[in-house]
């Protein structure tokens, strides 16, 4: 079974949010106060599309639910 770009993409996305949504509970509770720090940072965080699926407000809106998940989690 050959495995398209897509499947391949998807995966390794999910992967690389796993990581790093584990990574990021680890230090946070080391070093409290990560979350704080990351939150405040997203009014520089945008989407680097550049046609019209280009959608900031989205991005922002991921790493939102991924802070909050992590402070849940925590």
């Amino acid at each position: 079974m050959a495995d398209d770009t897509a499947t391949q993409t998807r995966r390794r996305e999910m992967a690389t949010e796993h990581l790093l949504f584990r990574t990021i509970e680890y230090v946070e509770a080391r070093h409290p106060g990560l979350l704080d720090q990351l939150d405040a940072s997203l009014e520089h965080l945008g989407d680097p599309a550049t046609d019209d699926t280009k959608d900031d407000e989205a991005v922002r809106t991921i790493a939102r639910r991924m802070i909050a998940g992590a402070r849940a989690a925590g």
